[in-house]
């Protein structure tokens, strides 16, 4: 049996913080007990976020941590192509198709639904797509493409999930519920997630799939935040033939409130402990690592 293959995937719109730190070390950890690799991809899919100092300043947190990882970094903006083409693939099974709501419009529709009764919501809290673009006509389709409109490309979870039933993954750490052995994933429980949209040519979902299979990676350890974006997960690489990795979600590291450290939220960073006199080894003490 070929050495597992880990890997950290961090977006360069922030600087890491101690739950980035956390993710990576257990990931470079495994990859040095086991003889495995350790692979640094960088997620830049999102143009208007990233910025190229704070993808510099991801190589400089690892390496102060004493991470090492294999060249080339893979930097998914590079590869736009690649998620393209799966796009296609799916298209091509009539597995795929354009919305065309903005984001305002699809809270007031889900506003006027939630007058009736409860909307459905996916495992993150948020509302599933309540549009009826899968109903458009295929002129009025191509009328409103043609016109330059935005659109987000869906797919369409009910098709989807009749061709790739009785999905599963394997779970060697724990979920949010403490879930662990063999998971039966529930795709449809997000609804027709997007997989593009007109000014960026793939999602997190579809672009962490394609890249994990690219890459030959046996082993995905990551935030119990992303347990049930497995499913998803599962869902495309059924229908991509791509090879299923086996998964072990990690506890989150989380600040005063017990909220999860986010960038957004302006956690502390680990160039700002380094800055006041930590070490690597304070760190790893921080996260609860030896």
């Amino acid at each position: 049996m070929p050495p597992p293959v880990f890997r950290f995937a961090p977006s360069p719109n922030g600087y890491l913080h101690l739950g980035h730190a956390y993710s990576a070390l257990l990931n470079f950890d495994a990859a040095r007990r086991s003889g495995g690799t350790f692979l640094l991809r960088i997620e830049d899919i999102d143009a208007t976020r990233c910025r190229p100092e704070f993808e510099t300043a991801i190589y400089q947190d690892l390496a102060w941590l004493g991470i090492a990882w294999e060249l080339p970094v893979r930097r998914q903006s590079r590869h736009f192509s690649g998620y393209r083409d799966a796009i296609e693939r799916l298209s091509a099974r009539g597995l795929v198709y354009p919305s065309f709501e903005s984001r305002a419009e699809i809270s007031r529709l889900v506003a006027q639904k939630e007058a009736d009764r409860p909307w459905p919501r996916d495992p993150d809290g948020a509302p599933l797509y309540p549009g009826a673009a899968k109903l458009l006509s295929p002129d009025r389709r191509a009328e409103l493409l043609e016109s330059g409109a935005p659109y987000a490309l869906r797919l369409d979870m009910a098709a989807a999930a009749r061709l790739a039933a009785d999905l599963a993954w394997v779970e060697r750490g724990e979920g949010p519920g403490g879930e662990t052995g063999t998971i039966a994933a529930r795709p449809e429980a997000w609804g027709d997630v997007i997989l593009a949209r007109k000014e960026t040519p793939t999602s997190y979902h579809l672009a962490v799939v394609i890249d994990d299979a690219l890459q030959g990676v046996t082993d995905v350890v990551r935030g119990q935040d992303l347990f049930w974006s497995t499913s998803v997960h599962r869902l495309l690489q059924s229908l991509l033939g791509l090879p299923a990795p086996v998964y072990r979600h990690h506890r989150l590291i989380l600040d005063s409130a017990g909220q999860k450290l986010s960038k957004s939220t302006a956690a502390t960073g680990l160039r700002e402990l380094r800055a006041a006199g930590a070490t690597p080894a304070d760190i790893r003490r921080l996260v609860g690592l030896a």
